[in-house]
């Protein structure tokens, strides 16, 4: 969940801007006038004290606050809560796939429904106790059908659904 935040952010900063980033983090955070707003943060803080650059870190422990460190001689950090958190112990659903399985095979079904947030190879064989060599073949045909794409976050590879995933998905279901 935290890698496909980071992500979802890496795509806003490359697609629209820092502004759009910022204004999407958190409600009491604002970019305005290239300067970044903190609304209700105890202790003003210039970019003299704060150093450069700044350090996002996506949570699933913040509880809805934010969460900022400033030690110098390292770059002032942000903690906020991930996108999705509320999913995070949900149970999901794959009512409705049975017709989608059928044509696509009950395995890359499963790993459709499994991809509502990016994730590795590794993990998906280990939340769906595929084999990661079987499931590796199946994310390669997904991909190949464009229902599936591949980032590279670090070391890993994590897999995404596409738009033509998602609808799939949502037309199997209706």
């Amino acid at each position: 969940m935290l890698d496909a935040d980071v992500l979802y952010r890496a795509r806003q900063v490359a697609e629209h801007g820092t502004s759009r980033l910022f204004d999407d983090l958190h409600t009491s955070v604002s970019w305005d006038d290239n300067a970044l707003q903190l609304a209700r943060r105890k202790q003003p803080l210039s970019r003299q004290a704060a150093g450069t650059g700044l350090v996002l870190i996506p949570s699933a422990f913040t509880g809805p606050g934010l969460r900022t460190r400033t030690t110098w001689p390292d770059p002032p950090q942000l903690a906020y809560p991930a996108r999705g958190i509320g999913l995070l112990w949900e149970h999901r659903p794959t009512a409705g796939t049975d017709a989608l399985a059928t044509v696509l095979g009950r395995s890359r079904t499963l790993l459709l429904t499994e991809l509502e947030h990016p994730a590795s190879t590794t993990e998906l064989a280990r939340r769906t106790t595929l084999s990661t060599a079987g499931v590796s073949q199946y994310l390669t045909a997904l991909r190949n059908a464009g229902l599936v794409s591949a980032h590279r976050v670090g070391r890993s590879i994590l897999y995404a659904r596409t738009a033509t995933a998602e609808a799939l998905l949502a037309a199997a279901s209706n």
